[in-house]
């Protein structure tokens, strides 16, 4: 009785932790599947600017590789053009700084050239289908979504780990619960031997 209402607990705690990650990841596996049929157009959005001749100053040196553009210089392109590129990784020739700003759902980058100031830039948007499609695989999330997706993952570990106790707890009781469970396993191991190539 012990081990049986441990069990429970731990299974309906994973539950409820990953009940809402298990149905975002249950739509959009759907919305995955079948993205070649479902049409999106994407929305792009150009923007210029001249960066002012002082901050203009600030990007005559060359840093390191990889270097973010400088805080000053960073949010005088978000008022110009509504891109954030604080922190960011750039690309420095010597012709230009370029920052990649890539995110789910989206891509955008802007470019400052460096003799002349001059900003451009461009934002694509996807929409809020291949957001979620991103958010599913984990692409261009950050950390906080790359750890929140191994805890969420560990979390359905438990739910379903704990689940094949319940059911070997309550089995005798119920015997469809082998043969089902069995189904679960040799239907999708059918289909990867017989019709994957």
């Amino acid at each position: 009785m012990w081990w049986l209402k441990q069990l429970h607990t731990w299974h309906w705690v994973s539950a409820a932790i990953s009940l809402v990650g298990m149905l975002l990841f249950a739509i959009t596996g759907i919305t995955l599947n079948h993205a070649s049929t479902i049409s999106a157009e994407p929305k792009v959005t150009q923007g210029s600017a001249t960066l002012p001749a002082p901050l203009l100053a600030q990007l005559k040196t060359t840093p390191a590789e990889g270097a973010p553009l400088p805080d000053a210089v960073a949010d005088d392109v978000e008022a110009r053009v509504a891109l954030a590129a604080h922190g960011k990784p750039g690309e420095w020739s010597e012709e230009e700084v370029y920052v990649a700003l890539p995110g789910p759902g989206r891509d955008a980058w802007v470019s400052i050239d460096r003799a002349t100031g001059a900003i451009t830039s461009e934002h694509t948007d996807r929409g809020w289908i291949s957001y979620f499609n991103d958010l599913h695989k984990g692409r261009n999330s950050g950390d906080a979504w790359f750890w929140f997706i191994d805890v969420f993952a560990l979390a359905c570990v438990v739910f379903t780990i704990t689940g094949l106790f319940l059911l070997q707890l309550h089995a005798r009781h119920r015997p469809s619960t082998w043969p089902l469970v069995g189904l679960g396993l040799v239907i999708p191991l059918v289909i990867a031997i017989l019709f994957i190539h």
